[in-house]
Parts: C-alpha cells; structure tokens; sequence
C-alpha cells in the first residue's frame, strides 16, 4: 500500500511541476508587454486563489475548526511558500544571471537533505547523495548558469539563497501532516493571503509593481492581456499549488521537492513548443539526469517500504521524512 501510494505521488508531483512549468511561456509575453514580474504573480496568485476558494470551501464545510488548527501552516503558506519565496527570487535576478538565480533556488532539494542529516545525525543512504549529485549535475545542463544579462553581486547571491530557503520551507510546509485540512484549502487561503501579501509590498515601492491592459504577443499573434493570466491563474497556480500541495503530503517533503525539479525541465519543453525557444542536447540529458536522479531518491522509500511490510525479516523502525 505505501508503494503504491508513493507512485500515485510521484504521478501527481509529475502532474504539478507540468502545471508550474507553463508559467513561463505564458507570463513571458506579459512581462515583454510591460508588466512587471511581480505585478504579475500577485494577480496570478488571487486568480489562483479565487479558482480555488469554492473548491475549499466545499471541502471544509463543517470543519472550519481545522483551518483555524492549522492557521500557522497557512500562514507559512502564504508569507513564505507564495509571496516569500517568489520575492526573493525576482530580487536575486534583478542583481544575478537568471540562470544562476534559478539554479540556487532549485538547489532547495539538496537544502532538505543536508537539514535531515543535520537533525537526525545520520548520514543519508548513499541512493539519496547518489541522486541529489546526478539531479544537481541534471539541473545545471537544464537552466545553463551564467547564461544572460546581469551583473554579479553578493546581495543578488543572498536574494537566490533566500529564495532556496523558502522553496525548502514551502515542501516542509506542504508535507507537514494536515490535520484535517484539505490540500486545496492550503492552496486556496495560501494563495489569497500571499497575494495580499504581495500586493502590500507592490503598494511600499520596495519592488517594481506595474501592469499594462494592451494586447500581448502570444503564438505569434496578438491576444487580449487576460488571456495568458488566466491560463497561468488556473493551471500554472491553482492547479499547480494544490497537486504540489497533495503530492508532498503523499510523499514527504524531500522527495516532492526532487520530483519538483521536473518543473524546471517543463518549462524548457514549453519553451521551445510554444515560444520557439532553442532545446539544445545538454539541457535534454539534464532532464534526463534529473529522472535518474528521482529514481534514486525514490528507490530509498522502496526500500523502507518493503522493511516495513508485515512479516520482512529486515523489518525496521520508520524513517521519518522530515526533510
């Protein structure tokens, strides 16, 4: 039952870093347009939010009490998970390489496993630091670090650094038990908190807030602006959060977040599908390398699984999966 619960995970976390992955190719033609990154993530997380809150409300009718029990994780949620995490990485990219900002974010997975070492003061099995090389080795052929404009500082490094340590936080948040909450409340009051959140810090000033109401350029032709929000609003942010968010409770915080590399290699497909942009045979064996390396992370949990079936001989005590 535990294998087949880890594999309808890993099926929904594949399902997830797709629905992320398309971001880009949509938002793109907005930011070209005028609109500032993070104009465009606070209207994409309240469309986010406002397509799910139905969906949560059914789900927790009669069960308020398990939101309110749960109101530090949808708080977390919010200020780190949505607004936290994306701030900190469109400030590193205004001061490094894109790629290179990218990279450290996505670096979040290595992050959880050197925390679980830490607390546990065990060393990981040699699958999981087999995996976490081959994935690192994958995500660097997939994102180029180093590649396009900008300049190098140490203030854009703490920015890409933060941003990694709140896309960690986001898949602890996200795998903690729940208590009663459904997955897409998390998701639904997660997304509208964070979008308040991000529409303050517009409001101070501290970061470019900007958008346009004209046509974008979007298949090589002009559509109107809303289109390609709602596209990242519904799939790239309602649906992404909460298969993310169903995923890491199924398979723990550590592998969800490797599993969560494949958005990286997503948005690379849709890239070249959908904005002709190049796919060269590096970034095809990253992903490749990046699969390999899920595969091992994985096979850990295969093999605890099968420890702990009735009647194994090697039958051990659970291995929490903290991080």
């Amino acid at each position: 039952m535990k294998r087949s619960s880890t594999s309808v995970g890993l099926v929904i976390a594949v399902v997830a870093a797709a629905a992320f992955g398309a971001s880009g190719a949509f938002v793109k033609p907005l930011l070209e347009a005028g609109w500032s990154p993070a104009g465009a993530v606070t209207v994409r997380a309240f469309i986010g939010g406002f397509v799910l809150a139905p969906f949560a409300i059914v789900a927790i009718r009669g069960r308020w009490s398990a939101l309110w029990r749960a109101r530090w994780r949808v708080l977390a949620m919010a200020f780190i998970g949505v607004a936290g995490t994306q701030l900190a990485y469109f400030a590193a990219v205004q001061r490094i390489p894109v790629g290179t900002a990218i990279l450290m974010e996505y670096m979040a997975p290595l992050l959880l496993v050197g925390v679980a070492w830490v607390r546990t003061r065990r060393m990981p099995k040699a699958v999981v630091l087999i995996g976490s090389v081959i994935a690192l080795a994958g995500l660097v052929l997939v994102v180029s670090p180093g590649g396009g404009a900008g300049s190098f500082d140490s203030l854009g490094l703490v920015f890409a650094i933060a941003s990694m340590v709140g896309c960690a936080i986001y898949y602890l948040v996200a795998a903690r038990p729940s208590d009663g909450l459904p997955p897409v409340a998390l998701a639904a009051f997660g997304l509208l908190i964070g979008g308040v959140v991000l529409g303050l810090v517009g409001l101070t000033g501290l970061v470019p807030f900007t958008a346009t109401f004209r046509e974008v350029q979007l298949f090589g032709g002009p559509v109107p602006w809303w289109i390609p929000l709602l596209v990242v609003g519904v799939v790239a942010t309602a649906i992404a959060y909460a298969t993310s968010i169903t995923a890491s409770e199924m398979l723990g915080s550590r592998l969800a977040s490797f599993a969560g590399l494949l958005e990286v290699v997503a948005a690379t497909f849709y890239a070249w599908l959908l904005l002709g942009e190049e796919l060269t045979i590096p970034q095809l064996i990253g992903g490749v390398l990046i699969l390999a390396g899920i595969a091992f992370v994985r096979s850990e949990r295969a093999e605890a699984a099968i420890a702990l079936e009735p009647g194994s001989v090697t039958r051990q005590a659970s291995l929490p999966d903290a991080a």
